[in-house]
Protein backbone atom coordinates (compact mmCIF):
# COMPACT_ATOMS: atom_id res chain seq x y z
CA UNK A 1 0.00 0.00 0.00
CA UNK A 2 1.35 3.42 -0.93
CA UNK A 3 2.19 5.87 1.86
CA UNK A 4 1.76 9.52 0.89
CA UNK A 5 4.05 11.71 3.02
CA UNK A 6 3.31 15.18 1.67
CA UNK A 7 1.11 17.03 -0.78
CA UNK A 8 1.06 20.72 -1.57
CA UNK A 9 -2.34 22.33 -1.01
CA UNK A 10 -2.70 22.69 -4.79
CA UNK A 11 -2.00 19.00 -5.38
CA UNK A 12 -4.46 18.03 -2.66
CA UNK A 13 -7.13 20.24 -4.23
CA UNK A 14 -6.56 18.75 -7.69
CA UNK A 15 -6.62 15.20 -6.33
CA UNK A 16 -9.82 15.96 -4.44
CA UNK A 17 -11.50 17.28 -7.58
CA UNK A 18 -10.42 14.22 -9.56
CA UNK A 19 -11.77 11.88 -6.91
CA UNK A 20 -15.05 13.79 -6.76
CA UNK A 21 -15.38 13.51 -10.55
CA UNK A 22 -14.68 9.77 -10.45
CA UNK A 23 -17.28 9.29 -7.74
CA UNK A 24 -19.79 11.39 -9.68
CA UNK A 25 -19.36 9.28 -12.82
CA UNK A 26 -19.74 5.93 -11.05
CA UNK A 27 -22.36 6.91 -8.49
CA UNK A 28 -25.53 6.05 -10.44
CA UNK A 29 -26.59 4.10 -13.52
CA UNK A 30 -29.61 4.75 -15.71
CA UNK A 31 -31.60 1.77 -16.95
CA UNK A 32 -34.19 1.66 -19.72
CA UNK A 33 -37.06 -0.67 -18.93
CA UNK A 34 -38.53 -3.11 -21.46
CA UNK A 35 -41.80 -1.85 -22.86
CA UNK A 36 -43.46 -5.26 -23.01
CA UNK A 37 -42.94 -6.30 -19.41
CA UNK A 38 -42.14 -3.85 -16.62
CA UNK A 39 -40.36 -6.55 -14.64
CA UNK A 40 -37.86 -7.18 -17.42
CA UNK A 41 -34.99 -4.72 -17.45
CA UNK A 42 -32.89 -3.84 -20.49
CA UNK A 43 -29.75 -1.77 -20.21
CA UNK A 44 -28.91 1.22 -22.32
CA UNK A 45 -25.17 0.59 -22.70
CA UNK A 46 -22.21 -1.48 -21.60
CA UNK A 47 -19.62 0.40 -19.55
CA UNK A 48 -16.22 0.66 -21.18
CA UNK A 49 -14.88 0.03 -24.69
CA UNK A 50 -14.68 -3.42 -26.22
CA UNK A 51 -11.44 -4.74 -27.72
CA UNK A 52 -9.84 -7.91 -29.09
CA UNK A 53 -10.88 -10.96 -27.11
CA UNK A 54 -7.75 -13.02 -27.50
CA UNK A 55 -4.11 -12.48 -26.62
CA UNK A 56 -1.16 -13.74 -28.64
CA UNK A 57 -0.62 -17.51 -28.82
CA UNK A 58 -4.10 -18.49 -27.64
CA UNK A 59 -7.32 -19.71 -29.14
CA UNK A 60 -10.79 -18.23 -28.75
CA UNK A 61 -14.13 -20.04 -28.86
CA UNK A 62 -17.60 -18.52 -29.04
CA UNK A 63 -19.54 -18.80 -25.79
CA UNK A 64 -23.34 -18.97 -25.99
CA UNK A 65 -26.11 -19.08 -23.44
CA UNK A 66 -27.48 -22.58 -22.94
CA UNK A 67 -31.03 -21.44 -23.71
CA UNK A 68 -30.18 -18.79 -26.30
CA UNK A 69 -30.94 -18.96 -30.05
CA UNK A 70 -27.56 -20.62 -30.75
CA UNK A 71 -28.15 -23.37 -28.18
CA UNK A 72 -28.84 -26.95 -29.30
CA UNK A 73 -31.55 -27.34 -26.66
CA UNK A 74 -34.92 -28.09 -28.34
CA UNK A 75 -37.49 -25.34 -27.94
CA UNK A 76 -39.80 -27.55 -25.88
CA UNK A 77 -37.00 -28.00 -23.34
CA UNK A 78 -36.13 -24.35 -22.81
CA UNK A 79 -36.01 -22.77 -20.50
CA UNK A 80 -37.03 -23.82 -17.01
CA UNK A 81 -38.76 -21.00 -15.16
CA UNK A 82 -36.75 -18.25 -13.54
CA UNK A 83 -38.19 -19.22 -10.17
CA UNK A 84 -37.19 -22.87 -10.61
CA UNK A 85 -33.69 -21.92 -11.72
CA UNK A 86 -33.22 -19.73 -8.66
CA UNK A 87 -34.62 -22.46 -6.43
CA UNK A 88 -32.01 -24.88 -7.75
CA UNK A 89 -29.30 -22.25 -7.38
CA UNK A 90 -30.29 -21.86 -3.74
CA UNK A 91 -30.26 -25.62 -3.19
CA UNK A 92 -26.75 -25.65 -4.57
CA UNK A 93 -25.70 -22.88 -2.19
CA UNK A 94 -27.20 -24.78 0.74
CA UNK A 95 -25.39 -27.93 -0.34
CA UNK A 96 -22.12 -26.01 -0.31
CA UNK A 97 -22.87 -24.69 3.18
CA UNK A 98 -23.58 -28.19 4.52
CA UNK A 99 -20.31 -29.42 3.07
CA UNK A 100 -18.46 -26.53 4.68
CA UNK A 101 -20.01 -27.13 8.10
CA UNK A 102 -18.25 -30.51 8.22
CA UNK A 103 -14.85 -29.10 7.25
CA UNK A 104 -11.98 -27.26 8.91
CA UNK A 105 -9.89 -24.91 6.66
CA UNK A 106 -10.34 -22.07 4.12
CA UNK A 107 -8.65 -19.91 1.52
CA UNK A 108 -7.29 -16.98 3.50
CA UNK A 109 -5.85 -13.84 1.94
CA UNK A 110 -2.32 -15.15 2.32
CA UNK A 111 -3.27 -18.37 0.54
CA UNK A 112 -2.56 -20.37 3.70
CA UNK A 113 -4.83 -22.57 5.77
CA UNK A 114 -6.98 -21.06 8.48
CA UNK A 115 -8.97 -22.91 11.11
CA UNK A 116 -12.63 -22.00 10.65
CA UNK A 117 -13.96 -23.64 7.50
CA UNK A 118 -12.72 -25.33 4.35
CA UNK A 119 -13.63 -25.88 0.73
CA UNK A 120 -15.36 -29.25 0.18
CA UNK A 121 -13.89 -31.77 -2.25
CA UNK A 122 -16.92 -31.13 -4.45
CA UNK A 123 -19.26 -28.16 -4.57
CA UNK A 124 -22.08 -30.37 -5.80
CA UNK A 125 -22.63 -28.32 -8.92
CA UNK A 126 -26.19 -28.44 -10.20
CA UNK A 127 -26.09 -29.10 -13.93
CA UNK A 128 -29.21 -27.00 -14.40
CA UNK A 129 -27.37 -23.88 -13.23
CA UNK A 130 -24.59 -24.24 -15.82
CA UNK A 131 -25.66 -21.66 -18.38
CA UNK A 132 -22.92 -21.29 -20.99
CA UNK A 133 -21.82 -23.63 -23.79
CA UNK A 134 -18.97 -23.94 -26.28
CA UNK A 135 -18.75 -26.00 -29.47
CA UNK A 136 -15.73 -28.28 -29.96
CA UNK A 137 -14.81 -31.24 -32.13
CA UNK A 138 -14.04 -34.63 -30.61
CA UNK A 139 -12.47 -37.65 -32.26
CA UNK A 140 -11.20 -38.52 -35.74
CA UNK A 141 -13.06 -37.49 -37.77
CA UNK A 142 -14.09 -34.64 -35.47
CA UNK A 143 -17.68 -34.77 -34.23
CA UNK A 144 -19.28 -31.53 -33.00
CA UNK A 145 -19.98 -31.46 -29.27
CA UNK A 146 -21.85 -28.71 -27.39
CA UNK A 147 -20.46 -28.61 -23.85
CA UNK A 148 -21.29 -26.56 -20.76
CA UNK A 149 -18.26 -24.89 -19.19
CA UNK A 150 -17.71 -25.08 -15.44
CA UNK A 151 -14.87 -23.62 -13.39
CA UNK A 152 -16.05 -25.77 -10.46
CA UNK A 153 -15.37 -29.08 -12.23
CA UNK A 154 -12.24 -30.90 -13.36
CA UNK A 155 -13.46 -34.03 -15.16
CA UNK A 156 -14.83 -33.34 -18.64
CA UNK A 157 -17.30 -35.79 -20.21
CA UNK A 158 -19.63 -36.31 -23.15
CA UNK A 159 -22.59 -38.60 -23.74
CA UNK A 160 -21.48 -41.70 -25.63
CA UNK A 161 -22.77 -44.83 -27.32
CA UNK A 162 -23.99 -47.12 -25.92
CA UNK A 163 -26.19 -45.35 -23.36
CA UNK A 164 -28.73 -47.90 -22.12
CA UNK A 165 -29.84 -45.89 -19.09
CA UNK A 166 -31.96 -42.79 -19.95
CA UNK A 167 -32.11 -39.87 -20.21
CA UNK A 168 -29.71 -39.86 -23.16
CA UNK A 169 -29.64 -38.19 -26.53
CA UNK A 170 -31.26 -39.87 -29.47
CA UNK A 171 -28.92 -42.64 -30.62
CA UNK A 172 -27.88 -40.74 -33.74
CA UNK A 173 -26.45 -37.78 -31.80
CA UNK A 174 -24.37 -39.65 -29.20
CA UNK A 175 -20.59 -39.62 -29.55
CA UNK A 176 -19.48 -43.02 -30.81
CA UNK A 177 -15.96 -43.87 -29.59
CA UNK A 178 -15.89 -46.90 -31.90
CA UNK A 179 -16.18 -44.56 -34.91
CA UNK A 180 -13.10 -42.53 -33.91
CA UNK A 181 -9.72 -43.79 -35.08
CA UNK A 182 -7.93 -41.93 -32.26
CA UNK A 183 -10.08 -42.92 -29.25
CA UNK A 184 -8.50 -45.08 -26.55
CA UNK A 185 -9.94 -46.18 -23.22
CA UNK A 186 -7.55 -46.10 -20.27
CA UNK A 187 -6.57 -49.35 -18.63
CA UNK A 188 -7.20 -49.49 -14.90
CA UNK A 189 -3.45 -49.50 -14.26
CA UNK A 190 -2.90 -46.25 -16.22
CA UNK A 191 -1.69 -43.17 -14.37
CA UNK A 192 -4.65 -41.16 -15.71
CA UNK A 193 -7.03 -43.66 -14.13
CA UNK A 194 -5.28 -43.60 -10.76
CA UNK A 195 -5.37 -39.80 -10.87
CA UNK A 196 -9.19 -39.75 -10.85
CA UNK A 197 -9.33 -39.98 -7.06
CA UNK A 198 -12.89 -39.55 -5.82
CA UNK A 199 -14.16 -39.82 -9.39
CA UNK A 200 -12.76 -43.35 -9.84
CA UNK A 201 -15.42 -46.03 -10.23
CA UNK A 202 -13.50 -49.28 -10.56
CA UNK A 203 -12.93 -51.35 -13.68
CA UNK A 204 -15.21 -53.02 -16.20
CA UNK A 205 -14.91 -56.59 -17.48
CA UNK A 206 -12.31 -55.45 -20.03
CA UNK A 207 -10.15 -53.81 -17.31
CA UNK A 208 -11.11 -50.39 -18.68
CA UNK A 209 -11.05 -47.45 -16.28
CA UNK A 210 -14.49 -46.36 -15.07
CA UNK A 211 -15.37 -42.91 -13.71
CA UNK A 212 -18.31 -41.31 -11.92
CA UNK A 213 -19.13 -37.65 -11.27
CA UNK A 214 -21.91 -36.78 -8.84
CA UNK A 215 -23.60 -33.38 -8.66
CA UNK A 216 -25.44 -31.55 -5.90
CA UNK A 217 -28.82 -31.86 -7.63
CA UNK A 218 -28.47 -35.68 -7.44
CA UNK A 219 -27.50 -35.87 -11.12
CA UNK A 220 -24.61 -38.14 -11.96
CA UNK A 221 -22.71 -39.41 -14.97
CA UNK A 222 -20.72 -42.62 -15.19
CA UNK A 223 -18.87 -44.52 -17.89
CA UNK A 224 -15.40 -45.18 -19.33
CA UNK A 225 -12.47 -42.81 -18.90
CA UNK A 226 -10.40 -42.45 -22.06
CA UNK A 227 -8.71 -40.05 -24.46
CA UNK A 228 -9.18 -38.70 -27.97
CA UNK A 229 -8.31 -35.77 -30.20
CA UNK A 230 -9.98 -32.49 -29.16
CA UNK A 231 -10.37 -29.88 -31.92
CA UNK A 232 -10.79 -26.33 -30.63
CA UNK A 233 -10.28 -24.62 -33.99
CA UNK A 234 -8.83 -25.44 -37.40
CA UNK A 235 -5.34 -24.70 -36.08
CA UNK A 236 -5.72 -25.73 -32.42
CA UNK A 237 -5.89 -29.46 -31.72
CA UNK A 238 -5.28 -31.16 -28.36
CA UNK A 239 -3.94 -34.68 -28.83
CA UNK A 240 -4.83 -37.26 -26.20
CA UNK A 241 -7.47 -35.16 -24.42
CA UNK A 242 -8.69 -37.08 -21.37
CA UNK A 243 -12.45 -37.21 -20.74
CA UNK A 244 -15.27 -39.40 -19.54
CA UNK A 245 -17.32 -41.29 -22.12
CA UNK A 246 -20.67 -41.36 -20.33
CA UNK A 247 -22.79 -44.49 -20.74
CA UNK A 248 -25.27 -43.82 -17.93
CA UNK A 249 -26.73 -40.52 -16.75
CA UNK A 250 -29.31 -39.80 -14.11
CA UNK A 251 -30.90 -36.56 -12.90
CA UNK A 252 -32.76 -33.45 -14.02
CA UNK A 253 -29.60 -31.79 -15.33
CA UNK A 254 -29.33 -34.43 -18.06
CA UNK A 255 -32.71 -33.74 -19.63
CA UNK A 256 -31.71 -31.58 -22.61
CA UNK A 257 -29.51 -31.80 -25.68
CA UNK A 258 -26.26 -30.55 -24.16
CA UNK A 259 -23.59 -33.08 -25.11
CA UNK A 260 -21.49 -32.84 -21.98
CA UNK A 261 -19.39 -30.72 -19.64
CA UNK A 262 -15.97 -29.09 -20.07
CA UNK A 263 -14.13 -28.81 -16.76
CA UNK A 264 -12.15 -25.58 -16.29
CA UNK A 265 -11.17 -26.16 -12.67
CA UNK A 266 -7.62 -26.22 -11.37
CA UNK A 267 -7.35 -29.99 -10.86
CA UNK A 268 -5.20 -32.37 -12.90
CA UNK A 269 -8.07 -33.64 -15.10
CA UNK A 270 -9.32 -30.23 -16.27
CA UNK A 271 -8.86 -28.77 -19.74
CA UNK A 272 -6.75 -26.02 -18.17
CA UNK A 273 -4.27 -28.47 -16.66
CA UNK A 274 -4.21 -30.81 -19.66
CA UNK A 275 -3.33 -27.95 -22.02
CA UNK A 276 -0.83 -26.21 -19.72
CA UNK A 277 2.02 -26.80 -22.17
CA UNK A 278 -0.03 -25.25 -24.99
CA UNK A 279 -1.68 -22.34 -23.21
CA UNK A 280 0.28 -21.78 -20.00
CA UNK A 281 -2.54 -22.47 -17.50
CA UNK A 282 -4.23 -19.21 -18.37
CA UNK A 283 -7.75 -18.67 -19.68
CA UNK A 284 -10.45 -16.04 -19.73
CA UNK A 285 -14.11 -15.78 -20.59
CA UNK A 286 -16.75 -13.16 -21.15
CA UNK A 287 -20.26 -14.25 -20.21
CA UNK A 288 -22.78 -12.47 -22.47
CA UNK A 289 -25.31 -10.12 -20.85
CA UNK A 290 -28.37 -11.76 -22.39
CA UNK A 291 -29.33 -15.18 -23.73
CA UNK A 292 -29.55 -13.71 -27.24
CA UNK A 293 -25.95 -12.41 -27.29
CA UNK A 294 -22.60 -14.19 -27.45
CA UNK A 295 -19.41 -14.08 -25.42
CA UNK A 296 -16.12 -15.94 -25.67
CA UNK A 297 -13.77 -18.38 -23.98
CA UNK A 298 -10.05 -17.82 -24.59
CA UNK A 299 -7.40 -20.41 -23.76
CA UNK A 300 -3.89 -19.03 -23.51
CA UNK A 301 -5.29 -15.68 -22.45
CA UNK A 302 -3.04 -12.77 -21.54
CA UNK A 303 -0.44 -13.68 -18.95
CA UNK A 304 -0.08 -11.17 -16.14
CA UNK A 305 3.64 -11.84 -16.10
CA UNK A 306 4.20 -11.09 -19.77
CA UNK A 307 3.79 -7.31 -19.83
CA UNK A 308 2.98 -5.54 -23.08
CA UNK A 309 -0.24 -7.09 -24.31
CA UNK A 310 -0.82 -8.71 -20.92
CA UNK A 311 -3.17 -7.32 -18.29
CA UNK A 312 -2.84 -3.59 -18.98
CA UNK A 313 -6.58 -3.34 -19.70
CA UNK A 314 -7.48 -5.36 -16.61
CA UNK A 315 -7.82 -4.57 -12.94
CA UNK A 316 -6.10 -7.43 -11.15
CA UNK A 317 -6.20 -9.14 -7.77
CA UNK A 318 -4.36 -12.17 -6.34
CA UNK A 319 -5.79 -15.63 -6.91
CA UNK A 320 -5.95 -17.81 -3.80
CA UNK A 321 -5.89 -21.61 -3.78
CA UNK A 322 -6.53 -24.37 -1.25
CA UNK A 323 -4.04 -27.22 -1.59
CA UNK A 324 -6.51 -29.87 -0.50
CA UNK A 325 -9.08 -28.68 -3.07
CA UNK A 326 -7.14 -27.59 -6.18
CA UNK A 327 -10.28 -27.38 -8.33
CA UNK A 328 -11.43 -24.07 -6.98
CA UNK A 329 -10.32 -20.49 -7.56
CA UNK A 330 -10.62 -17.91 -4.77
CA UNK A 331 -10.14 -14.16 -4.49
CA UNK A 332 -10.05 -11.90 -1.44
CA UNK A 333 -13.10 -9.63 -1.51
CA UNK A 334 -12.42 -6.75 0.89
CA UNK A 335 -15.39 -4.40 0.64
CA UNK A 336 -18.34 -3.27 -1.49
CA UNK A 337 -19.08 0.25 -2.71
CA UNK A 338 -22.61 1.53 -3.31
CA UNK A 339 -23.19 4.84 -5.04
CA UNK A 340 -19.44 5.50 -5.07
CA UNK A 341 -19.06 5.04 -1.30
CA UNK A 342 -17.47 2.03 0.37
CA UNK A 343 -19.54 0.25 3.00
CA UNK A 344 -16.51 0.06 5.31
CA UNK A 345 -17.00 -3.60 6.21
CA UNK A 346 -14.55 -5.01 8.78
CA UNK A 347 -11.86 -7.37 7.38
CA UNK A 348 -13.27 -10.32 9.31
CA UNK A 349 -16.47 -10.33 7.21
CA UNK A 350 -14.73 -11.78 4.15
CA UNK A 351 -12.04 -13.79 5.96
CA UNK A 352 -13.27 -17.11 4.49
CA UNK A 353 -12.44 -15.96 0.94
CA UNK A 354 -14.59 -15.54 -2.15
CA UNK A 355 -15.05 -18.29 -4.72
CA UNK A 356 -15.06 -17.21 -8.38
CA UNK A 357 -17.51 -19.56 -10.07
CA UNK A 358 -19.05 -19.75 -13.53
CA UNK A 359 -21.67 -22.27 -12.37
CA UNK A 360 -23.32 -20.34 -9.54
CA UNK A 361 -25.86 -17.83 -10.82
CA UNK A 362 -26.38 -15.32 -7.98
CA UNK A 363 -23.56 -13.96 -5.80
CA UNK A 364 -23.78 -15.02 -2.17
CA UNK A 365 -22.38 -12.85 0.62
CA UNK A 366 -21.97 -13.26 4.38
CA UNK A 367 -25.13 -11.97 6.11
CA UNK A 368 -23.32 -8.93 7.55
CA UNK A 369 -22.08 -7.88 4.11
CA UNK A 370 -25.41 -8.56 2.42
CA UNK A 371 -27.35 -6.59 5.05
CA UNK A 372 -25.05 -3.57 4.64
CA UNK A 373 -25.30 -3.79 0.84
CA UNK A 374 -29.08 -4.08 0.89
CA UNK A 375 -29.49 -1.14 3.28
CA UNK A 376 -27.19 1.12 1.27
CA UNK A 377 -28.86 0.16 -2.00
CA UNK A 378 -32.35 0.80 -0.60
CA UNK A 379 -31.19 4.19 0.64
CA UNK A 380 -30.39 5.09 -2.95
CA UNK A 381 -33.74 3.79 -4.20
CA UNK A 382 -36.10 5.72 -1.93
CA UNK A 383 -37.88 7.25 -4.91
CA UNK A 384 -39.21 3.82 -5.95
CA UNK A 385 -41.94 1.77 -4.36
CA UNK A 386 -40.82 -1.41 -2.64
CA UNK A 387 -42.13 -4.77 -3.85
CA UNK A 388 -42.65 -8.07 -2.08
CA UNK A 389 -39.66 -10.43 -1.82
CA UNK A 390 -39.32 -12.77 -4.78
CA UNK A 391 -37.73 -16.23 -4.58
CA UNK A 392 -34.30 -15.83 -2.92
CA UNK A 393 -34.41 -12.02 -3.22
CA UNK A 394 -35.65 -9.75 -0.43
CA UNK A 395 -34.69 -6.32 -1.83
CA UNK A 396 -37.19 -5.75 -4.63
CA UNK A 397 -38.90 -2.75 -6.22
CA UNK A 398 -42.03 -1.96 -8.21
CA UNK A 399 -41.14 -0.24 -11.49
CA UNK A 400 -44.60 -0.52 -13.03
CA UNK A 401 -45.35 2.34 -15.43
CA UNK A 402 -41.76 3.60 -15.57
CA UNK A 403 -39.77 3.96 -18.80
CA UNK A 404 -36.40 4.28 -17.11
CA UNK A 405 -34.92 4.19 -13.63
CA UNK A 406 -31.74 5.37 -11.93
CA UNK A 407 -29.99 2.99 -9.54
CA UNK A 408 -26.90 3.29 -7.34
CA UNK A 409 -23.73 1.90 -8.88
CA UNK A 410 -22.27 -1.14 -7.11
CA UNK A 411 -18.58 -2.08 -7.10
CA UNK A 412 -16.71 -5.05 -5.66
CA UNK A 413 -13.45 -4.10 -3.95
CA UNK A 414 -10.80 -6.83 -3.97
CA UNK A 415 -7.39 -7.24 -2.38
CA UNK A 416 -4.63 -5.24 -4.01
CA UNK A 417 -6.90 -2.28 -4.71
CA UNK A 418 -8.84 -3.85 -7.59
CA UNK A 419 -12.24 -2.17 -7.92
CA UNK A 420 -14.72 -3.91 -10.22
CA UNK A 421 -17.58 -1.58 -11.16
CA UNK A 422 -20.46 -3.91 -11.93
CA UNK A 423 -22.36 -3.60 -15.15
CA UNK A 424 -26.05 -2.85 -14.66
CA UNK A 425 -26.77 -6.49 -15.54
CA UNK A 426 -24.90 -7.48 -12.39
CA UNK A 427 -26.88 -5.26 -10.02
CA UNK A 428 -30.55 -6.00 -10.72
CA UNK A 429 -32.19 -9.30 -11.57
CA UNK A 430 -35.51 -8.23 -13.02
CA UNK A 431 -36.61 -5.78 -10.30
CA UNK A 432 -34.59 -7.13 -7.35
CA UNK A 433 -31.07 -6.59 -6.05
CA UNK A 434 -29.14 -9.49 -7.60
CA UNK A 435 -27.40 -10.72 -4.44
CA UNK A 436 -28.38 -13.15 -1.69
CA UNK A 437 -27.08 -13.87 1.83
CA UNK A 438 -25.29 -17.00 2.95
CA UNK A 439 -26.83 -18.98 5.78
CA UNK A 440 -24.04 -18.00 8.18
CA UNK A 441 -21.00 -15.75 8.56
CA UNK A 442 -18.40 -18.53 8.24
CA UNK A 443 -19.31 -19.65 4.72
CA UNK A 444 -17.18 -18.18 1.95
CA UNK A 445 -18.67 -15.71 -0.51
CA UNK A 446 -19.36 -16.85 -4.06
CA UNK A 447 -19.08 -14.47 -7.02
CA UNK A 448 -21.78 -15.77 -9.36
CA UNK A 449 -22.11 -15.44 -13.10
CA UNK A 450 -24.73 -12.67 -12.98
CA UNK A 451 -22.11 -10.32 -11.54
CA UNK A 452 -19.44 -11.54 -13.99
CA UNK A 453 -21.44 -10.90 -17.17
CA UNK A 454 -19.97 -8.47 -19.76
CA UNK A 455 -16.52 -8.66 -18.07
CA UNK A 456 -13.60 -10.54 -19.48
CA UNK A 457 -12.61 -12.51 -16.39
CA UNK A 458 -9.00 -13.64 -16.57
CA UNK A 459 -7.80 -16.72 -14.66
CA UNK A 460 -4.01 -16.56 -14.84
CA UNK A 461 -3.50 -19.74 -12.84
CA UNK A 462 0.24 -19.89 -13.47
CA UNK A 463 0.77 -16.43 -11.99
CA UNK A 464 -2.04 -16.74 -9.39
CA UNK A 465 -3.85 -13.64 -10.64
CA UNK A 466 -7.44 -12.74 -11.51
CA UNK A 467 -8.15 -9.95 -13.98
CA UNK A 468 -11.34 -8.08 -14.89
CA UNK A 469 -11.86 -6.09 -18.08
CA UNK A 470 -15.16 -4.22 -18.41
CA UNK A 471 -17.33 -4.11 -21.51
CA UNK A 472 -15.71 -7.09 -23.22
CA UNK A 473 -18.89 -8.61 -24.67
Amino acid sequence: MFRWHYFSSCAVAILSLLMQEMNRVTRFLTLILGSSAPSETRFSSVAGPSSSASGGGGTTLTLNHRYGPCSPVPSEKRPISDEELLRRDQLRAEYIRRKLSRSNGTAGEDGGQQSKVTVPTTLGTSLDTLEYVISVGLGSPAVKQMMCIDTGSDVSWVQCKPCPIPPCHAAGSLFDPAASSTYAAFNCSAAACKQLGKHANGCDSKSQCQYIVRYGDDSNTTGTYGSDKLTLSASDVVEGFQFGCSHAELGTGMNDKIDGLMGLGGGAQSLVSQTAANYGKSFSYCLPPTAASSGFLTLGARSSGGGGNGTSQFVTTPMLRVKESPTFYFAALKDIAVGGKKLGLPPSVFSAGSLMDSGTIITRLPPTAYSALSSAFQAGMKQYKKAQPSSIFDTCFDFTGLDKITIPAVALVFSGGAVVDLDAHGILHRSCLAFAPNADEKTFSTIGNVQQRTFEVLYDVGSSVFGFRAGAC
